[in-house]
């Protein structure tokens, strides 16, 4: 038996209402019609992915995710920088144009730090 590749994405957040919204709103994530109890589902395309309360006996650190790079690719790169900056979150790094066309990093609510690209 082999793995076939990743199917699905959840992030384990400190409030779970504050993630959900951020990702709605700031991001433009569309929630799935159905979740599990305590996590909030995307309808993202082609892995799905989801906020949630933190499994039992998990204790999240100041900067949860380190080490790990998660992207989403967008419709315009630069567009969406300007309006997360303008909405006060913070830029990890600037847009610039790289091999994966126009992408940037910024924190979540919690501290992930992730990539967003346009090709």
């Amino acid at each position: 038996m082999t793995a076939t590749g990743i199917d699905f994405v959840a992030l384990q957040v400190r409030d779970l209402t504050k993630a959900a919204d951020f990702y709605e709103r700031r991001l433009g994530l569309k929630r799935a019609p159905a979740g599990p109890p305590g996590a909030v589902v995307f309808a993202t395309e082609p892995v799905p992915f989801a906020v949630r309360e933190p499994l039992p006996g998990v204790e999240l650190p100041e900067r949860p995710g380190t080490g790990v790079v998660l992207w989403f690719e967008c419709g315009d790169a630069q567009r969406l920088h300007d309006e997360l900056q303008a909405a006060g979150v913070p830029i990890v790094t600037p847009p610039a144009d790289g091999p994966f066309g126009r992408s940037f990093s910024f924190t979540d609510p919690d501290g992930y730090v992730v990539t967003a690209h346009s090709r």
